[in-house]
């Protein structure tokens, strides 16, 4: 499954006024840490934060792939186990379901419903 990456819908905005506020003065100071330095510093710390966090992501998804493939894996080889130990011993025997099996016969068989007839 692979993840969206996420995208910023708030540094458009910031850039957007950064260059307005660069227009009125490049070094414009409103105060309160408002100036067009300090809004550049966070948002290039808010693109590094994102570039980060996208490529956990993908990190993320690769490791889930992997992790895919070794249960595959696995159940095969669990599957093969069971087979394994059902051609040497039998279905039937003790061995069988020492592993995971299920005898034959010790299936639990649903009863078959007859359908009821219809009123017309």
């Amino acid at each position: 499954m692979v993840r969206p990456k996420k995208k910023s819908t708030v540094l458009p905005l910031a850039e957007k006024r950064v260059s307005g506020m660069k227009s009125i003065d490049a070094k414009l100071d409103l105060g309160g840490g408002c100036s067009v330095a300090a809004i550049e510093a966070q948002i290039l710390e808010v693109r590094q934060k994102l570039g980060a966090y996208n490529t956990l992501l993908s990190k993320v998804d690769a490791a889930a792939n992997d992790l895919q493939r070794s249960e595959k894996l696995l159940t095969g080889l669990s599957q093969k186990v069971l087979l394994g130990v059902a051609v040497k011993y039998d279905k039937e025997s003790n061995e069988y379901e020492m592993v995971g099996g299920v005898r034959p016969s010790e299936r639990r068989r649903s009863p078959r419903q007859t359908a009821k007839p219809t009123a017309v």
